[in-house]
């Protein structure tokens, strides 16, 4: 059963998310802010990480930045989950190491998890 982050200060969006990952059989592991996302990174070791931008204390971007520095996590990918969609957002996100990089308004919770599914195909 594959392990998702999922760090998103949303609440709403954060359970939407999660029940949804539970409901297509994902083990899933909650951050609502940057310091305790980079934390439970290093701790859960999950096989992947959904991470939203704009998050209380230190934001998306330094925590992909900061993940990609430490070996042990560095190759976990990470799903950008953002209402950031300018092109210097994306690319900066793509720069730091992200796997793929989603715009919160343009997906569903499906459509999500679609996403999920091809990135971890990609690292079998």
């Amino acid at each position: 059963m594959p392990k998702v982050l999922i760090v998103e200060d949303d609440k709403f969006l954060r359970e939407l998310i999660n029940r949804k990952l539970q409901s297509e059989n994902f083990e899933t592991v909650l951050a609502v802010d940057g310091e305790s996302g980079l934390d439970l990174i290093q701790k859960e070791m999950p096989d992947i990480a959904l991470l939203d931008l704009i998050l209380p204390g230190i934001n998306g971007f330094e925590v992909l930045a900061k993940a990609k520095e430490i070996d042990k996590v560095k190759e976990i990918p990470v799903i950008v989950l953002s209402n950031l969609g300018q092109k210097d957002d994306i690319d900066k996100g793509i720069n730091l190491g992200a796997a793929d990089y989603l715009v919160k308004a343009h997906f569903t919770p499906s459509e999500i998890i679609e996403k999920i599914n091809e990135v971890l195909s990609k690292t079998k």
